[in-house]
């Protein structure tokens, strides 16, 4: 049934990546499904005022989050060559659904923390990926 699934980790809540973790092993065994983990590192404004040396610093925090979500994926004891991983820079609902297009994925699966004040107010990533995917979305809590 799912032949490709997008895992987006937010390497800032490692607790979320250890939500999905038992449900990844078990659709990549189940479904002989490949894995495809995204780690999107949010744009800011004020990095475009950064000027000089900014390329620098894009490149330093692409290899950071690159190093963590290698670790991250090393939990989930999956074999070589079912699965792939990316690091992009963008808004990260926007590159969710962007790379889930790009690498034909039938499936995202997504940790969420419960919703509290802050989430209800201005939404959490997992429920704008939610409203707007034309794929199906597993919401792990």
């Amino acid at each position: 049934m799912y032949k490709k699934i997008l895992v987006p980790i937010d390497i800032t809540e490692k607790n979320l990546a250890h939500l999905v973790l038992p449900h990844i092993q078990y659709l990549s065994e189940s479904e002989n499904a490949h894995i495809h983990f995204l780690a999107v590192i949010p744009t800011v404004p004020f990095y475009t005022s950064m000027g000089f040396g900014f390329a620098e610093k894009v490149d330093s925090e692409q290899d950071k989050v690159t190093n963590q979500l290698v670790d991250i994926i090393k939990e989930f004891n999956l074999p070589k060559g079912k699965f792939t991983a990316q690091v992009v820079m963008g808004t990260p609902r926007d590159e969710i659904l962007r790379i889930a297009d790009n690498v034909e994925a039938d499936l995202i699966v997504i940790g969420s923390r419960r919703p509290d004040m802050s989430t209800y107010f201005l939404g959490s990533t997992a429920t704008m990926v939610i409203q707007n995917s034309k794929i199906s979305v597993l919401t792990v809590r």
